[in-house]
């Protein structure tokens, strides 16, 4: 299963089980998950985005393009921390850089395996490299692999929608907030990008 392939799919399923999911699929409709990037490209850029803004986190994307292969894991790892700095990066984020480069370089993370992975393997995977928490590796999941039934409980947007929505203003415990998730399994990607929308109706790309 891919998506978008199965988006309309999972908008009627979504629909016929919750109103409220119903009207914010008529309110938001023509609104679909896309994908950026390979893998190593889009999970670099979400090192190099954490903590600063989006404008911030471009500029220094265009710095590091200037002195490597965003592309190459290789191409980062040949390049020495100061240059990555001088490119805007902290210290911090320049190791956690080369860290993803090189459980890419030696095979510990390698794209081929993830299509016969389910989502926890491959969240485990990457929250072994430095920088890289559950949240990271869930949106990596979503954006990139277009995996159909993730639930981020500790995404805030996400929590915020649900307590507008469901709850009266009032945030949701995050056992709470899991048990409710299952309502909308086999897709709750899909109902997460909807409750986004209900924040911000600007689409975000990953």
């Amino acid at each position: 299963m891919s998506l978008p392939d199965d988006w309309q799919q999972a908008c009627d399923e979504l629909a016929a089980a919750d109103d409220v999911m119903r009207q914010l699929i008529v309110r938001f409709e023509g609104s679909v998950l896309k994908t950026r990037g390979a893998p190593f490209e889009t999970l670099m850029r979400a090192i190099v985005g954490q903590q600063i803004s989006l404008a911030a986190a471009d500029t220094i994307w265009r710095r590091l393009c200037a002195c490597v292969d965003p592309g190459c894991p290789a191409s980062v790892l040949s390049v020495a921390v100061e240059p990555l700095r001088q490119a805007g990066l902290s210290q911090r984020k320049a190791e956690y850089v080369h860290d993803l480069a090189q459980h890419f370089v030696d095979g510990r993370i390698d794209p081929v395996r993830f299509a016969g992975q389910d989502d926890e393997t491959i969240i485990q995977e990457l929250t072994a490299v430095r920088g890289i928490g559950r949240w990271t590796a869930e949106m990596f999941l979503m954006f990139n692999l277009v995996r159909p039934d993730v639930w981020p409980v500790d995404d805030i947007g996400l929590q915020k929608a649900v307590a507008a929505l469901y709850h009266r203003g009032e945030r949701l415990p995050l056992c709470e907030l899991r048990a409710l998730g299952e309502r909308w399994r086999p897709w709750r990607t899909v109902a997460s990008w909807y409750l986004w929308r209900s924040l911000d109706p600007v689409e975000v790309v990953y």
